[in-house]
């Protein structure tokens, strides 16, 4: 099964999540089909916290992807702040 996860980077203290389109049974920070986006959970100032590529996380929804929990919840929450 394909899945849309988190794969963590960055230094020490300092997180820096990808958001790839995976296999299931490959390791978090391994092996990946696409990345099509990312989350910088300590942006400050002019940083930019969230981007996804809308179109790329459509077609795998569409042929069958699954994403995880928090990619869900990042997605709602960029679309809700997007909105207002």
């Amino acid at each position: 099964m394909v899945v849309i996860r988190l794969s963590r980077g960055g230094a020490k203290a300092r997180p820096f999540y990808s958001i790839v389109v995976a296999d299931k049974r490959d390791r978090r920070d391994g092996r990946f089909i696409e990345r099509i986006g990312f989350y910088n959970p300590l942006a400050k100032g002019g940083e930019e916290p969230f981007r996804i590529a809308q179109d790329r996380l459509t077609y795998w929804t569409g042929v069958g992807a699954q994403a995880s929990d928090t990619v869900e919840r990042l997605v709602k929450q960029h679309a809700a702040k997007a909105a207002a």
